[in-house]
């Protein structure tokens, strides 16, 4: 009996260490949203598009039901895809914050609306213009607290207050029946020589004016968002420092400058200096604002966010009265959220198909020794990914090329991924796979890459 009771309790012993030793190690687990929500979200903007397109009266409708249709392509393509963020933490989070300004501002109370954290890696908010406004986590992710996240909510809700989406849907169908155009459109029409030159230069008088009126509506929106702000109970300097940060966002980086000469070297494939070697150096004497050829104006106007040194000066000394918190919601898990969603930000750029960016953020996670896992199995993937498209002549498709909007280390990456011979490719996933595979033993997927890395250097042989 004694004897039977030990060979059982050796078979349990053995079985719990064959499983330990067995088990998966998953793939890192990404936020669930709540597809139920994100439904009813929907259905809830087409009963405003409902609405809409019932209100319209016959003079020019085909041109504003036109316009509808695109904006609500623009809903559908958010709220039904992987860029909106329903999991219940966050979203019960913007909504709180949200619940603040619209509880403190009674001309808020009894709007329609959708307020959404996106996946999107882009630094920005918006109101759609149905209710619908998101706040993309490529923007949250750099702002300090609560007080800025709630100016940037403020002003996207000031839009929608404001209706700044109908009056630009206004101007366009206005200009586009203007008795103007259409002389401008006849002359063009008999004409032989120099069309396409002056219908570009039609074409840039709608823009300008309509981007003018659009920046009068930022303006506005910026004096009733802080109004909203300071009704809310949020510090004044909210206003002040988000826009601070939205002035330099697209020089600001997500994680420290990549050094791909450490991070891509290994001991059985070291670096080549010239994958990253410039060919061309036309240019390399001239200051990168000088070379572009753009005036100081002209280069704040390609910004994310132009004038923000002009908005923040129009409200700078009011704003400074305000006295309120930071916080009010909860700081611990703004400043978690920060750090989840960068992970959710990095995916959703590789299931938009920009590879060499998703390559270039998961080498900056690696080298900041954050979310180890996820970054090497995703560069593997993506390097996977390069040869495959490299071999059928399509690398277009999924990697940008240089440019000087870019910083200079995705510039360099990019250079490489080009320069790279398809052989090359092989050979550097295979080193890359090999160095991390003790860290990686049992990762869900990264062995699967690893033997994709290794046939694709089997052919070369």
């Amino acid at each position: 009996m004694i004897s039977r009771i030990i060979f059982l309790a050796w078979i349990y012993l053995c079985s719990s260490v064959f499983t330990s030793f067995s088990q998966r190690m998953p793939v890192y687990k990404f936020q669930e949203d709540d597809t139920l929500l994100k439904r009813k979200y929907f259905d809830a903007a087409l009963q405003k598009k409902a609405l809409l397109l019932n209100s319209l009266n016959k003079e020019k409708s085909k041109n504003y039901k036109e316009a509808y249709e695109d904006m609500f392509e623009v809903v559908k393509d958010l709220l039904l895809s992987t860029r909106s963020v329903t999991e219940e933490k966050a979203d019960n989070y913007i909504k709180a914050v949200a619940s603040k300004i619209i509880s403190s501002n009674p001309e808020l109370k009894g709007l329609d609306t959708r307020i959404i954290f996106t996946r999107d890696f882009s630094p920005n908010a918006y109101s759609i213009g149905d209710g619908t406004i998101a706040f993309n986590a490529g923007l949250f992710i750099y702002l300090n607290n609560e007080a800025e996240m709630a100016f940037v909510l403020g002003h996207e809700l000031a839009h929608y207050y404001l209706d700044h989406s109908k009056k630009r849907i206004d101007k366009l169908v206005y200009l586009i029946n203007s008795d103007s155009l259409k002389k401008e459109l006849k002359r063009l029409s008999k004409q032989e020589y120099r069309i396409g030159e002056e219908l570009d230069k039609i074409i840039k008088s709608l823009a300008f004016d309509i981007k003018r009126h659009s920046r009068e509506g930022e303006e506005e929106a910026d004096r009733v968002g802080v109004r909203f702000l300071r009704n809310s109970g949020y510090h004044g300097n909210g206003f002040i420092t988000s826009m601070q940060i939205l002035d330099k966002i697209d020089d600001t980086a997500m994680f420290s400058s990549l050094n791909l000469q450490k991070i891509l070297s290994f001991p059985d494939y070291p670096f080549r200096e010239r994958w990253i070697k410039k060919e061309s150096a036309i240019f390399s004497g001239l200051n990168p604002e000088e070379a572009s050829g753009l005036s100081a104006k002209e280069r704040d106007s390609l910004k994310t966010h132009p004038n923000c040194t002009r908005r923040i000066s129009l409200l700078e000394s009011s704003v400074m009265n305000i006295s309120g918190k930071e916080f009010q919601v909860d700081e611990q898990l703004f400043n978690q959220l920060k750090r989840d969603l960068i992970p959710e930000i990095i995916e959703e750029v590789f299931r938009s198909g920009n590879i060499s960016l998703n390559l270039y953020l998961c080498l900056e996670m690696l080298q900041e020794g954050k979310h180890m896992p996820l970054a090497a199995f995703s560069i593997a993937r993506d390097l996977n990914l390069i040869y495959k498209h490299q071999k059928e002549h399509q690398l277009g498709l999924i990697i940008d090329t240089e440019n000087r909007r870019f910083n200079e280390s995705y510039n360099l990456l990019l250079r490489m991924i080009y320069k790279l011979r398809l052989s090359e490719i092989a050979d550097l996933n295979t080193s890359f796979c090999t160095y991390y595979m003790d860290q990686m033993k049992n990762y869900d997927g990264f062995e699967k890459e690893f033997q994709k890395a290794k046939q694709n250097k089997l052919a070369h042989q």
